[in-house]
């Protein structure tokens, strides 16, 4: 069995977690929020929803120290924490360690691999949990659909194996990339299509689809992104219609509220400028037009000016 660090210990950080325990992996759950890391300490890290309902011992703490050299570092925390997440994750790191960094949208892998070595280091895309924390030590999820990982610059194809083996004695279904671009997209198309209208409407995903006003803008989000993935050259093997793909998806969890709605609720930072944000910058590079996703950016940002830093 393996030795694992998830760093970024939250809603579907924990999901992994419970779930690598239950295998028999030795797990650390590394997160900076003190009344989940003491419940998990003191009553052990219950996981709930699709996979069934499992309450399992954990080592859980608030930083890296002590852990030591890990088989497998999983960076699950939101993406711009991402940087002092491998800067905490660096003692963790050997020279046979494999580095999954999994966020919502773009850039993260590239600020992994600017602090941890980038021929360690797997991207990672999963999708369709819908999970969620339903209090300290407690999480719950919708379903764990997609499960995907590529080499990010030279990690070993029997190193990415070994990794997904982990995932794979856990209970998940892994596909393994060798086109990275691709992977991320085809996830990206629905991310773009579900966060940013979730969290400027309030609705679930299922009512995103269900109400005509919302279902506009979030298709017309999904149509920039994959309008921008086709001039930037990026293959998406989706079908012939590739809105119908992330209907097929989100019609797979229709009772989630994607993170970004959830840490618009509670009056936290979103991931808007990883996910729908990214959209018109990369669109300005390609002469693309963006203007739903500039407009449903503007919004969230205005709105989010507002909370507490």
């Amino acid at each position: 069995m393996a030795k694992v660090a998830i760093v970024g210990c939250g809603a579907m950080g924990s999901v992994y977690a419970g779930l690598m325990v239950d295998a028999g992996h030795e797990v650390y759950a590394v997160t900076l929020w003190e009344d989940h890391v003491k419940a998990m300490n003191e009553n052990g890290l219950r996981v709930e929803g699709a996979s069934g309902d499992r309450t399992v011992k954990i080592k859980a703490s608030t930083t890296t120290e002590g852990i030591g050299v890990c088989d497998l570092v999983i960076i699950a925390t939101k993406s711009f924490d991402v940087e002092s997440a491998a800067m905490a994750s660096r003692s963790l790191v050997g020279p046979e360690t494999v580095i999954q960094t999994i966020q919502n949208g773009l850039g993260s892998p590239e600020i992994a691999a600017s602090i941890l070595p980038k021929d360690r280091i797997a991207v990672g895309v999963v999708g369709g949990f819908g999970a969620s924390i339903k209090a300290s030590g407690h999480a719950h999820h919708n379903g764990m659909e997609m499960i995907r990982f590529g080499a990010y610059a030279g990690l070993p194809r029997q190193d990415l194996e070994r990794s997904a083996d982990v995932w794979r004695t856990s209970g998940f279904e892994v596909k393994l990339f060798d086109d990275v671009n691709q992977m991320v997209w085809e996830k990206l198309i629905m991310n773009v299509a579900f966060s940013g209208t979730t969290c400027a409407t309030g609705l679930t995903i299922g009512q995103v689809m269900a109400n005509a006003d919302a279902w506009r803008i979030a298709e017309a989000c999904s149509r920039e992104a994959i309008a921008v993935a086709r001039a930037m050259n990026i293959r998406l093997d989706v079908g012939h219609d590739p809105i119908e793909h992330v209907k097929a998806l989100g019609s797979k969890i229709p009772n989630a509220r994607p993170s970004m709605l959830l840490d618009h609720l509670a009056h936290r930072k979103s991931e808007i400028d990883a996910i729908n944000g990214y959209i018109p910058v990369l669109g300005a590079r390609v002469g693309v037009p963006t203007p739903t996703n500039e407009t449903l950016v503007a919004i969230i940002r205005a709105r989010e000016s507002g909370f507490a830093a």
